[in-house]
């Protein structure tokens, strides 16, 4: 059987703002809520660094109220950050900080932990960017992990035998696989109930798995 047929769908992001550091929470809980939407929660740490880096480099070099866009998208299998500024002539570079300076690591660290990063020079702006490394096989794919192979393989077998129609497409909507999840979630509930075991802790204690399979 054909498990690998769910998609996730990636569709580029874009924000403009004013680069300021009172903007960067508020900028670090949109990468988390995307890459949490994306299906790239192991991404969020290292995308929230990047961001908070490109754009503190903005703020640094250009000035405050710089307007700035934040773009989210996927480059093939890889994540793809960048933030653009209307001044082409503040470069970026890659500064040799020491342990005690306070600052002038910034695309040092984005640096060590990005695939690859660069910059785009354009007539009135720049674009810094960064792309990130993903276990995905195809930009619409899932991470590669077992439990999820396995968890769709299921789904799609419970799927069939719930709604046999929806079982006949080539390629399974997420949606309806969703309501397959659920499906599955209250049948076990019940099963556990029903020999007497304690339903809302086993559901706690697999989230609990859940989290830090996804660490």
């Amino acid at each position: 059987m054909d498990v690998c047929r769910c998609e996730v769908s990636r569709k580029a992001f874009e924000l403009p703002f004013l680069a300021e550091a009172r903007e960067l929470v508020a900028l670090r809980r949109i990468t988390r809520l995307h890459l949490n939407h994306w299906g790239l929660p192991g991404l969020i740490d290292a995308a929230q660094l990047c961001v908070s880096e490109l754009v503190g480099n903005v703020i640094r070099h250009i000035g405050d109220e710089t307007p700035t866009t934040l773009r989210l998208a996927m480059n093939n299998t890889r994540l793809r950050i960048e933030v653009q500024d209307p001044d082409p002539r503040v470069l970026p570079t890659v500064l040799s900080a020491r342990a005690e300076d306070e600052s002038g690591r910034g695309l040092a660290l984005v640096e060590g932990m990005a695939a690859c990063w660069g910059v785009i020079l354009r007539d009135d702006s720049k674009v810094t960017w960064c792309e990130l490394e993903t276990s995905l096989t195809s930009p619409r794919g899932h991470v590669s992990k077992p439990g999820i192979a396995r968890a769709e393989a299921l789904l799609i077998l419970y799927g069939a035998i719930r709604r046999p129609e929806a079982a006949q497409e080539r390629g399974l909507d997420p949606a309806v696989v969703e309501e397959s999840a659920i499906d599955v979630l209250a049948d076990v509930l019940q099963w556990l109930r029903a020999h007497g075991r304690d339903a809302e802790a086993a559901m706690d204690r697999a989230h609990m798995h859940c989290e830090n399979e996804l660490r």
